[in-house]
């Protein structure tokens, strides 16, 4: 008897150390999201092409299988029957199936047990290693490394059940690395940019003042991700790469990161990034004096202070700063949102190059420039929790702005506007107004002290009208 498990869908970067066989372990990761519901065939089954893909996990046809047992194999060890030691090789020898990417089975073809590849899609795979261990079939899973270490243990006890796994790990390959650098491993960030596009992660780790493990495939390689730390200001690790870990040619390079961005290297290495520097870092009340300013467009101070503390901005947020000039606003913004992502729009590509340049001088690595005409740029942006715009209103498009921004806040999200015009400030509150959002109103007035006569006196800044407003619950725009 057989059930069908509503899952959600599996990265398939899970199964790439399986399939290259290599001593690095691969991705672990879960979309967070599950398929829509399919429309089911007149007998009641889901469409043919549906059921290819999904997974189903088999009821016991005998009183106690066995677990399926996932077998780590320690990089720098033969990977054939003969190299292994005896309790591994019993293993083998009793298995009646043996599953595992195609570079690990070549080692095997001398077993008796039948061979089942681990293949992309991974649904089939698991449901037919299910269905074989239900029938009483004995099953062994060949992985490297640890299992549990962005490999396929996790994602057969996540998918299958724990109590249908039986995982016996080798030393990961971040144990390897640090052993042979004699760093402890328990204060490493591990990441895996196996198969992943997303480099949030990385930007995130870079400024926690400890050292990093990361697993590279062939597009993410050392060289490119060094590239990318540096362009946003992030020179403070020394590098280790390891490539071909546990081979008879392994090779360990120690680089700075500029040497790293000029080698080439293979695909998955293990690179470890060990701090020799406190990591910089923007904080707030930023000196205007310290940051790259174009024809004098940044949000004074204390109007960034009454904007931050109206924006409400938590940890793991996403935050826009639309119009942002030179980034100041968006920079004091990442020392909020230190989990999170900062993204900063701006159509003047002058004004682009400033914000790329404080974000280098601060190593904010986890803020983003958006250089784009708002709203059009908008779209492909991630939904935000938080938006300041400082700019952008007093034109044409002021409505268009204001309505997409509205529309992708989530249900208590929040906005905070920058009016210095009347206009703009009366047509922004209208339009919220009519949404039915609740507004606050704050206008800031400051005074700096300059010289005068050879005393002080104080000068009046421009007056700022901060208007804020959070999304209803109840509001579906």
């Amino acid at each position: 008897m057989k059930k069908q498990a509503a899952l959600p869908g599996i990265d398939v970067s899970e199964v790439q150390e399986s399939l290259s066989g290599s001593c690095a372990e691969r991705p672990e990761a879960d979309t967070g999201q599950a398929a829509a519901c399919p429309v089911p065939e007149p007998d009641g089954w889901p469409p043919l092409t549906t059921m290819l893909h999904s997974l189903f996990v088999f009821e016991p046809t005998t009183p106690a299988p066995e677990p399926i047992t996932v077998l780590g194999l320690a990089c720098g060890c033969g990977r054939d029957l003969a190299a292994l030691p005896p309790e591994q090789r019993a293993l083998v020898e009793k298995a009646d199936v043996i599953c595992g990417g195609k570079a690990l089975l070549e080692g095997f073809a001398a077993a008796k047990a039948r061979v089942l590849p681990l293949t992309a899609p991974l649904e089939p795979v698991l449901s037919r290693l299910s269905q074989l261990r239900a029938a009483g079939e004995r099953v062994l899973v060949l992985a490297d490394g640890d299992p549990l270490f962005f490999g396929i243990g996790a994602t057969l006890a996540r998918q299958l059940g724990p109590e249908t796994v039986r995982l016996l790990p080798a030393v990961s390959s971040l144990q390897q690395a640090c052993a042979r650098l004699a760093l402890p491993w328990h204060k490493v960030i591990c990441l895996s940019l196996h198969g992943r596009d997303d480099l949030g992660p990385l930007n995130r780790a870079a400024g926690k003042d400890a050292p990093l493990c990361i697993l590279t495939d062939a597009r993410m390689t050392p060289d490119v991700l060094a590239r990318h730390l540096l362009d946003r200001g992030v020179d403070w690790f020394t590098a280790h790469i390891f490539e071909r870990m546990g081979a008879p040619d392994e090779a360990h390079h120690q680089l700075s990161l500029s040497e790293t961005a000029c080698r080439a290297f293979g695909p998955a290495c293990t690179l470890l990034l060990v701090p020799k520097d406190r990591p910089r870092a923007p904080y707030l009340g930023l000196d205007t004096a310290q940051l790259a300013v174009e024809g004098n467009l940044i949000t004074k101070r204390p109007v960034r202070a009454a904007a931050l503390s109206l924006l409400r901005i938590k940890p793991r947020h996403v935050v826009w700063d639309i119009g942002s000039g030179s980034g100041a606003m968006a920079l004091e913004a990442v020392v909020l949102a230190h989990e999170g992502r900062v993204v900063a729009v701006e159509r003047s590509a002058g004004r682009a190059i400033s914000i790329q340049e404080n974000r280098r001088r601060f190593g904010a690595a986890t803020l983003d420039v958006c250089l784009g005409q708002a709203p059009e740029c908008l779209p492909a942006l991630p939904d935000p929790q938080r938006v300041f715009i400082g700019g952008g209103l007093s034109g044409e498009d002021a409505e268009d702005i204001l309505g997409h921004v509205c529309h992708r806040l989530p249900p208590g999200g929040r906005l905070v506007a920058a009016c210095v015009l009347l206009d703009t400030l009366c047509g922004s509150r209208r339009f919220l107004e009519r949404l039915g959002w609740p507004l606050e109103i704050v206008q800031v007035q400051a005074s700096e002290a300059r010289e005068l006569g050879g005393d002080l006196h104080l000068a009046a800044l421009n007056p700022v009208f901060l208007l804020a407003a959070q999304k209803p619950a109840h509001n579906a725009s």
